[in-house]
């Protein structure tokens, strides 16, 4: 089955406009969401949320990478798609009827908040019919893009209609996870009508499950520095905690968003010009725009948050959420780290297949997650937590860039993100203390947000021309 010939300016728009509802939507509903139900609501919610989340990945495993990538080699023949397509999402049936049967059990023995359990039991069958990773290996990213701002509109709609008092937390959740299950349900006529189903044989499923599995480690990996910190926070110290950290991580999300949506675009694309034969020169020229776009929308964006973090906590939260200034201090660095190793995760490692390097370098990063977590939640709590999520994403982008330092060069692509970096670290220097002399919170606030958001775009040009005359001048 040929490609419809989808650019990747196109894929990325559409797949950026999910990732902007994304961010759009918890800009809207959190701050209403934590004055209705304060820190500890969104604690509660966050630790019911976490150990669900467990469970569906269990029932997709690898497949947002593995599937992705497997569906993009295979997308050209018709007969080998729909076959392919059927060994894998039988395995992915399997699962979810043994995941879901888990879960149950431990809703009915285990759960803390059975109410919240059971809710969230709703995301956990959508994880037995989410075929995302089938569309995203066919670069068919219009339909998903356009399916989830439906549903989020729909669900920020539903949360400030229903959602009114601190002990509606369970209302929440509910709103949550019925979307989730709702928008894998209305792509699945537009799946049929792109491949069919086909009995597959026993052999042929079989087939899937060991690189499936084994694509399925960075998935844990990356868990336990994403979700399991916030189970670790809500069980060693308080829900309070959880609700700052939880809270913080919701903010981070945005410039974590168009990053994700350049990685999930470019890992099919990577793929199949590397299936087709493209020169190394292509690929690697693309590579090399994407780290620079990259670090260019992470440093901005989280330096920008940094800067003006003691504004912006008070006007979004309300009262009360002060902590998250020194959270966000800790956690926003990371983005630059995670952002670098998502360029090289999605455009080099995964691609060409290797997959021990990826798997390598995330179980470190998870590892020292956890010992750090240990040693400092206990101590200081959601300050604690974060101190490991940025370690960890250091660890992670520093292997990253060591395994592949010579093949993808990485030495050049470092000098290259160096005057986003410092442009940043200006900006946040200079304009971390200042605050526009007028009496509107609000309108500071955005006269802040213009000044220093000129001031980091007026550097960055200064640097790159500096840059530009010395190399086209050396002596």
């Amino acid at each position: 089955m040929k490609s419809k010939g989808k650019s990747i300016k196109t894929n990325f728009v559409f797949n950026s406009l999910y990732q902007i509802s994304g961010i759009i939507v918890p800009l809207i509903t959190l701050p209403y969401l934590s004055r209705v139900l304060h820190a500890y609501g969104l604690g509660s919610y966050s630790f019911a949320y976490s150990v669900a989340y467990y469970f569906y990945i269990f029932i997709k495993l690898g497949l947002q990478n593995y599937g992705n990538r497997t569906i993009a080699y295979a997308r050209n023949d018709k007969d080998n798609l729909s076959k392919v397509f059927s060994e894998i999402y039988v395995f992915q049936l399997f699962m979810a009827g043994l995941v879901i049967s888990v879960y149950a059990i431990y809703v009915a023995c285990l759960a803390p908040n059975k109410l919240l359990a059971s809710i969230f039991l709703l995301l956990v069958m959508a994880g037995g019919i989410d075929l995302t990773w089938l569309l995203y290996g066919l670069e068919e990213f219009i339909i998903t893009s356009v399916r989830d701002i439906i549903i989020k509109i729909a669900t920020a709609i539903c949360i400030f209609m229903l959602v009114k008092t601190e002990t509606d937390v369970w209302k929440y959740a509910l709103i949550y996870s019925a979307g989730g299950l709702l928008s894998q349900l209305v792509v699945l006529p537009y799946i049929c009508s792109k491949v069919k189903f086909v009995a597959p044989s026993i052999n042929g499923v079989v087939a899937h499950i060991k690189p499936n599995l084994f694509l399925f480690l960075p998935t844990i990996a990356v868990s336990i520095y994403k979700t399991m910190d916030k189970i670790m926070l809500g069980s060693m110290t308080t829900e309070l905690e959880l609700g700052y950290y939880h809270s913080c991580e919701s903010i981070i999300s945005v410039p974590l968003a168009l990053i994700t949506a350049l990685g999930t675009v470019m890992l099919p694309r990577m793929s199949n010009m590397i299936s087709v034969g493209k020169t190394q020169d292509e690929i690697g020229n693309i590579f090399n725009k994407s780290i620079i776009f990259a670090m260019f929308m992470s440093s901005s964006v989280c330096m920008g948050i940094m800067t003006v973090a003691v504004e912006f906590v008070p006007i979004f939260y309300g009262m009360g959420f002060e902590r998250c200034i020194s959270l966000f201090y800790i956690l926003l660095p990371s983005c630059l780290f995670l952002a670098f190793a998502n360029v090289i995760r999605t455009q080099y490692l995964l691609p060409r297949k290797k997959d021990k390097l990826f798997i390598t370098s995330l179980f470190l990063g998870a590892a020292v997650n956890v010992l750090l977590n240990l040693i400092l939640i206990p101590q200081y709590a959601s300050l604690g937590a974060s101190i490991g999520t940025l370690t960890a994403e250091i660890v992670v982008c520093v292997v990253q860039a060591a395994f592949v330092y010579k093949e993808a060069n990485i030495g050049r692509n470092v000098v290259n993100s160096l005057p986003f970096i410092i442009s940043g670290i200006l900006m946040f220097v200079v304009f971390k203390g200042y605050r526009p002399p007028l009496q509107n919170d609000i309108l500071a606030l955005l006269v802040k947000i213009i000044i220093s958001g000129i001031f980091y775009l007026a550097v960055l040009g200064i640097i790159i021309f500096a840059k530009k005359r010395i190399c086209c001048h050396p002596n």
